[in-house]
């Protein structure tokens, strides 16, 4: 493979919030290349080729508008994995990569099932020399060990493997990918793997600045996925930690991020206090930065990125008892009501978000949960509630001032079903609430009569803003009680 030729058929293996949009753009700016899209999840694939694109599997603003324009001309969806990676000359694997929940590792290392089993059968498939590009955050050396399976079936089929990670945030992925600040590509330093990263790099040139471009060894470009979240990550715990001294000091979190924000040296960018980042990516990236840290004998190292993810596990706990607090110490038979259940707005991705973990908080204290957001459907709040009972992850939570570690019960689904009502409409989640919560920093909350939310709700009135949304001083004039974080309120 030391001379690759221009790229006319690209497969993606897993059609996800990663695979599904950056391949759709790729199609739209490269109309020259066949991109098909595969993944085994039939009704998934069968949400992409809906004529009606808002049934598209993923909510992302501009999606639609792209996949209507190359879908049926160079972009298809299938379930044909085997045909795809046949005629492919490039493959993107994009499968989920979760934290491992059992066996070792459990809680902390990446789990790379779903990467090895596309690995064997790629090698399985392949009759001609391809170039398989991770586009899955993984682990530093993951390459490695897809060059061990891929190369081991010994029917003289070469394989160039690259690493080209995602930088997308979910909610700006399609502007993300359009004007991109940096695609990488990592790649072995010979002369066959310089040419498929070239080849690569031609794709990308359909639309992005060379400059814009940037090629490193395989092994950099896999840690600088991690290291990437993991540097932003830290600085939402940073303000978040911060929030907490605002509260006890009648400080405004809000105007010290103003602050430091005007320092060219820091930048005011993810500098917003809140309830706790979420997401497929921040939480789990960490956790398995902090597992090879430990695997490398690096317990100082681990122990420091470690310390982000107790910040946010603290947060989204102090959330949570700032309400039962406020409300006499106890949430029993209580009705709260949850704006927002995606982990940001413009998605209706819900993995990690802080909705999840605060509503569990609240639920162990038999609270009423009464949930509207815009975009998640009633079916995925119950499953985010069900998967968290069976796969919680160990929390080192300590309530500071109790110095007690915090203990959950595991609930049943009749339970949780008993206890969580989902709402089409965010009045009537709202209405005769003993509080509010405000899970998910979307624009229409900024648009609500509150007037008339609080004329139709039991008094006292509290809302809780885990998102710094709703203005404090016109509430408190309408008569709520706001709790902001980070306020001091």
């Amino acid at each position: 493979m030391n001379k690759v030729k221009s790229i006319k058929n690209i497969c993606c293996i897993g059609a996800g919030y990663v695979g599904g949009p950056t391949m759709a753009v790729i199609a739209q700016k490269c109309p020259h290349i066949n991109v098909h899209v595969v993944d085994l999840n039939e009704q998934r694939i069968a949400d992409w080729n809906d004529a009606d694109l808002d049934k598209l599997p993923i909510y992302e603003p501009g999606l639609a508008e792209v996949v209507a324009e190359a879908r049926g001309r160079n972009l298809k969806f299938s379930t044909d994995v085997e045909k795809a990676i046949d005629e492919a000359e490039l493959i993107f694997i994009s499968v989920n990569t979760p934290t491992k929940t059992y066996g070792v590792g459990k809680g902390m290392a990446a789990d790379l099932k779903f990467i090895e089993l596309c690995a064997r059968q790629i090698a399985k498939v392949a009759k001609d020399d391809k170039i398989i590009v991770e586009k899955s955050t993984l682990p530093v050396r993951t390459a490695e060990a897809l060059r061990t399976i891929l190369h081991s079936t010994g029917n003289g089929v070469k394989f160039e493997i690259l690493s080209s990670p995602e930088f997308l945030a979910e909610g700006t992925a399609i502007q993300d990918l359009h004007n991109p600040d940096r695609f990488l590509i990592g790649g072995a330093p010979t002369e066959s793997g310089e040419a498929a990263v070239q080849a690569l790099v031609d794709v990308y040139l359909n639309w992005v600045p060379r400059e814009n471009i940037v090629t490193t060894r395989v092994w950099s470009s896999e840690l600088s996925k991690l290291t990437a979240n993991a540097f932003l990550a830290q600085r939402v715990s940073s303000i978040n930690a911060i929030s907490a001294l605002c509260e006890k000091t009648g400080a405004d979190v809000d105007e010290i991020a103003h602050a430091i924000g005007k320092d060219s040296r820091i930048g005011a960018k993810f500098l917003k206090s809140s309830v706790g980042f979420g997401g497929s990516c921040f939480q789990k990236d960490i956790l398995n930065l902090v597992y090879l840290c430990r695997h490398f004998n690096l317990p100082e190292v681990a122990d420091y990125w470690e310390q982000v993810i107790k910040m946010n596990d603290y947060q989204k706990h102090r959330f949570s008892k700032n309400i039962i607090d406020t409300l006499f110490n106890t949430v029993s038979g209580k009705k709260i009501a949850f704006l927002g259940w995606a982990f940001k707005k413009d998605t209706n991705d819900t993995r990690e978000s802080a909705a999840i973990y605060v509503a569990d908080e609240l639920l162990q204290d038999r609270a009423e949960i009464h949930v509207y957001d815009p975009k998640v459907s009633e079916e995925q709040i119950y499953a985010d509630l069900e998967y968290l009972q069976t796969n919680r992850r160990p929390q080192t939570v300590i309530a500071s001032e109790t110095k007690q570690s915090v203990e959950y019960s595991t609930l049943s689904m009749e339970e949780i079903r008993s206890l969580v009502t989902v709402h089409k409409d965010p009045y009537t989640a709202m209405e005769s609430a003993h509080a509010i919560a405000v899970l998910t920093e979307w624009d229409e909350f900024k648009t609500y009569d509150w007037g008339k939310v609080y004329n139709e709700m039991l008094k006292p009135a509290f809302v809780f803003d885990g998102r710094n949304i709703v203005d404090k001083d016109q509430l408190d004039v309408i008569g709520f009680e706001i709790y902001n974080i980070g306020k001091g309120n």
